[in-house]
């Protein structure tokens, strides 16, 4: 659900059509059954990968008795016992590096689909390990400048205070990063000062960049991303493309 250049994808999900939001509510009510299953409760207050997972699915504008129903069905037992988490790595056209994350109750399915995705448009899927050593494991924090009434300075101190590790401002966006471990308290702690986040979640960030100049390649490396988006075992794909500025 993301890569490089974050602001550019947050603003093409926000402009989806309904189905499109309907996918991305699909995906997100998996990965809050998981959090229950793997964290053993569904009171958020004592599952922090519950917490962030309801934090996540506020960001993404899905409604609260979306979430209700998905917990309450959860807790129940209808958990999503059968999914697993399996991570794909690959190189997209032009040796983009590329890497798919999943919940899946079918991993040879699921694989194949991956592996149809990359060949269809001229990359191909490694083995593990191939590109994920190009990335690092952040918390990103994504605040809008135009929904907060804060001077750039007070936003860095304030999040330099709660412990976030770096921070940038662009002209459309705040990014605060953090160590993965530490997101949830720090996106706490500046909720508590009236912060709201357009995203927050552990993202795999590119060390290094690939720039495509030819529009056909970049045509197929979209199309690629595009089908990656569009199945419904497929929680996030990360990738190093330097994407073309709107």
């Amino acid at each position: 659900m993301s890569g490089h250049n974050k602001w550019s994808t947050i603003k093409q999900k926000k402009g989806k059509n309904d189905a499109a939001r309907a996918k991305v509510f699909t995906k997100i009510g998996r990965e809050l059954m998981v959090a229950i299953r793997d964290g053993g409760s569904a009171d958020p207050n004592v599952n922090s990968k519950l917490k962030d997972c309801i934090a996540k699915a506020k960001a993404a504008n899905v409604p609260n008795e979306n979430i209700d129903r998905i917990i309450k069905k959860a807790a129940a037992g209808n958990d999503g016992a059968n999914y697993e988490a399996v991570t794909y790595e690959g190189y997209g056209p032009s040796g983009v590096a590329v890497i798919v994350e999943a919940l899946t109750d079918n991993r040879n399915r699921t694989a194949g689909e991956v592996r149809h995705y990359f060949d269809k448009f001229g990359g191909n899927m490694g083995t593990p390990g191939c590109v994920s050593f190009m990335f690092e494991k952040k918390g990103v924090l994504i605040i809008e400048r135009e929904e907060l009434n804060k001077d750039e300075d007070v936003v860095m101190e304030d999040s330099l205070e709660a412990g976030a590790a770096d921070f940038e401002a662009d002209d459309d966006i705040f990014t605060i990063y953090t160590e993965p471990e530490d997101l949830g308290a720090i996106r706490d702690d500046l909720a508590a000062k009236g912060y709201e986040f357009a995203s927050a979640e552990v993202e795999q960030v590119p060390n290094t960049y690939t720039a495509i100049d030819d529009p056909a390649i970049c045509e197929k490396m979209q199309k690629m991303l595009d089908m990656f988006e569009d199945n419904d075992d497929i929680q996030n794909v990360w990738h190093n493309w330097e994407m073309p500025q709107e």
